[in-house]
């Protein structure tokens, strides 16, 4: 009888040891075809003659997979790895944000002072800038970079930051009043730095090692207010051009708080559980609430901008995360935080897009956890039917079309049994691909799909756009009326901006306008001014609105270069 039993409980032992092997190998293949149907996302990438990203996988405090696709230097054939140095663009917010909270924290600043208390020099406006305003880009203050380009700045010219304060300085206007209005403006990150710099008598490079980066163990993430420093394992940054090929993309530029940020995947492993066990400060849970505290509109409207960080649902889950984009870079973490899960993304080429990618890595890891699948989601399919449509079908939807709640254009064209968009008559165009006779999809430079509707008999259409499978644009056709010679000569002429010193003249060539800076060696828009309304025009992303005198002279025109609203310039006394 004791042989009988010792044999039933070695059965029984090597039937629990067959179901362990099993569920283990189970588990070994679905990691297994998780990381295969990720590689295949970033395969595009991951060659030896191609810029590209390193990727972390972060649940529950560890990583689940990481890796480098493509390389970090293509001069010296070097790899991207996770511990590859990038520079991260303003996805840097958050910890600036992080800075300016400690300091509230330790009782050196309150958020609600006004920013005159540390800027006097900056202009009175009829409303008070708090630091608040400047956390949650409600200040209405003017985006530095945006000010720099629209006064011919060129991409390698270099200013420091007490030029950019200058600049600042001398704004007339808001954007908006002070909470009024949420407008991304890099300005107020860079000013939450200097009030940083003022407050402690260090730079934020200095008070950020202190107090983040060396209690976190992040030895290898920096402000980098010093294009000359050498950085130990720097990714460099690349853009790409029309023929296939590649471009250093860097800058020289010093400023921090807006963006500066050098790291690594592995140290935002750190920097992401800090936010479920927080080292920084006092200690404990409520310094992480503030930094997630969503700002709030003067009518009371609740933002989805925190401290640096952006809150918001995908698929049903919650999301905080923050893009940064500047120069070759690229980055996006993303966190899930009520799955302890978290996506960074670190890319050194300016034509990638992290956020979708690192969503599409969100939905190979958390496809059983999704409140909301894609279909209710109304995503488009991955990889639709595309089907063939004649010439005539295509040109009944050519034309242009204006969204006027964001300010867009979109004339359409046929080409290759497709429409060629080309957004606000610039050179930048994509392609939109029939799937019905109504419907159209792209999966670059978005994910999503283009609906006709005509809503009456002999009535032009108006065409609705799902962006990423999320929000809606609504675009109404719209004929526009070609300008003569004769109307076009009345808008030339030089015109200043006193609060950017610059002179610009408007000329006709061709038969066209231009708008040429008065230093031939500046940058200035290379295309010609097209007409859209009356009075107005459009030429880079800028638009231009006219005004005239009561005798009806074109006298000056305001630009708007979206996060910059209505910089004047008046046309000389002497045209």
């Amino acid at each position: 009888m004791s042989v009988l039993k010792e044999n039933k409980q070695f059965i029984l032992i090597l039937l629990v040891l067959f179901f362990i092997i099993q569920a283990c190998s189970s588990g070994e293949k679905a990691t297994d075809r998780r990381i295969k149907k990720v590689d295949e996302l970033f395969a595009n990438w991951d060659k030896p003659d191609s810029p590209g990203c390193a990727l972390g996988v972060i649940k529950d405090g560890k990583f689940l997979y990481k890796r480098g696709y493509g390389m970090a230097n293509l001069e010296y054939d070097i790899p991207i790895t996770s511990q590859s140095i990038f520079r991260i663009g303003s996805t840097s917010k958050q910890f600036t944000a992080m800075c300016i909270s400690l300091l509230a924290e330790d009782g050196k600043i309150l958020l609600d002072d006004n920013i005159r208390k540390y800027f006097p020099e900056m202009p009175e406006y009829a409303e008070d800038i708090t630091i608040r305003h400047l956390i949650h880009h409600t200040s209405g203050i003017r985006d530095y970079l945006t000010l720099g380009a629209i006064s011919g700045a060129r991409n390698d010219d270099y200013f420091t930051d007490e030029e950019v304060v200058d600049l600042l300085c001398h704004q007339k206007e808001l954007n908006f009043y002070p909470g009024e209005e949420h407008l991304y403006s890099n300005s107020g990150y860079f000013l939450l730095s200097e009030i940083g710099k003022r407050v402690t008598g260090k730079s934020m490079k200095i008070y950020a090692e202190e107090n983040i980066f060396k209690p976190l163990g992040m030895k290898n993430t920096h402000f980098h207010d010093d294009h000359t420093k050498i950085v130990k394992l720097r990714a460099s940054g690349y853009s790409p051009r029309n023929d296939n090929s590649f471009r250093i993309d860097m800058t020289t530029l010093p400023m921090i708080g807006d963006g500066g940020i050098f790291t690594s995947v592995d140290d935002l492993l750190l920097w992401d559980q800090n936010f479920y066990h927080n080292k920084l400060g006092k200690g404990g849970p409520e310094l992480i609430d503030k930094i997630l505290t969503p700002g709030v509109l003067n009518s009371g409207e609740k933002l989805n901008y925190a401290f640096g960080l952006s809150i918001d649902k995908y698929r049903g889950l919650k999301i905080i995360s923050h893009a940064g984009a500047f120069v070759g870079f690229r980055a996006n973490m993303i966190r899930f935080p009520e799955q302890n899960f978290s996506v960074i993304c670190l890319a050194n080429l300016g034509s990638f897009d992290p956020s979708r990618l690192a969503r599409k890595v969100a939905d190979i890891y958390l496809a059983d956890e999704f409140k909301e699948n894609v279909k209710k989601d109304k995503a488009p399919a991955e990889r639709p039917k595309f089907i063939k449509l004649s010439e005539s079908e295509l040109i009944k939807f050519s034309g242009t079309f204006h969204d006027p709640k964001r300010g867009v254009f979109w004339k359409l064209s046929p080409k290759e049994n497709s429409l060629q968009v080309q957004v606000n008559f610039s050179p930048r165009t994509f392609l939109i691909s029939p799937i019905s006779k109504t419907k159209f999809y792209t999966n670059d430079p978005f994910t999503g799909e283009i609906e006709f509707k005509i809503l009456q008999e002999e009535t032009p259409p108006i065409m609705l756009v799902l962006w990423e499978g999320r929000d809606i644009s609504t675009f109404k056709s719209i004929r526009l009326e070609p300008l003569s010679p004769a109307q076009l000569k009345e808008y030339t002429g030089s015109f200043y901006s006193e609060e950017l010193k610059t002179t610009y003249k408007i000329l006709l060539e061709n038969g066209k306008l231009y708008m040429r800076h008065e230093n031939p060696y500046k940058d200035y828009p290379e295309d010609a001014l097209y007409p859209t309304f009356k009075d107005k025009f459009m030429v880079s992303g800028l638009k231009l609105n006219f005004f005239r005198s009561k005798r009806g002279d074109a006298v000056s025109f305001a630009v708007d270069a979206g996060r910059v609203k209505n910089i004047r310039f008046a046309k000389s006394p002497r045209n």
